[in-house]
């Protein structure tokens, strides 16, 4: 049986993007500064650094996505701190972590995390009038998986 998580308040957002979108976040996050002003952003180091310069506002830095910044958020994600992820990913170049990637976007589906890819569905994210108000998220419970016979 799944449980319960509401989010509300000021969310937990990660911004997180690969080098070709990076540009694409940052004209995307200056476009909703106003919003974004208002909650807790944290982000993969380059793109971190990059955003806090252009939003002017504090924003908690991990690591670059390559040496573990992608499995710190998988972390947050996992721990339940993570409200939304806003992930600008290059589909069309092959990253070195791309493994770091998929797992990272395996485990948003699986903890049933808002996630946006790209900017038309962070549009709609942001503008969701659900977004406002207090929301109930079902965590699924994968008791029946870990519990399962695994063969010797």
């Amino acid at each position: 049986m799944s449980h319960i998580r509401i989010i509300s308040g000021i969310k937990r957002i990660a911004l997180v993007a690969h080098d070709n979108k990076k540009k694409d976040l940052i004209e995307w996050a200056i476009h909703n500064k106003s919003f974004l002003s208002g909650h807790e952003l944290i982000s993969t180091g380059t793109t971190g650094r990059l955003l806090e310069a252009n939003l002017k506002q504090p924003i908690k830095k991990l690591l670059s996505g390559p040496l573990g910044g992608d499995q710190q958020i998988g972390s947050l994600i996992a721990e339940e701190k993570l409200d939304l992820l806003i992930f600008f990913w290059d589909p069309m170049e092959a990253q070195p972590h791309d493994s770091d990637v998929k797992a990272l976007l395996r485990l948003a589906v699986a903890r049933n995390i808002l996630m946006a890819c790209n900017r038309t569905t962070a549009d709609f994210i942001l503008t969701s009038a659900l977004l406002k108000e207090d929301y109930p998220i079902a965590v699924p419970d994968y008791t029946e998986y870990l519990t399962r016979k695994v063969i010797d």
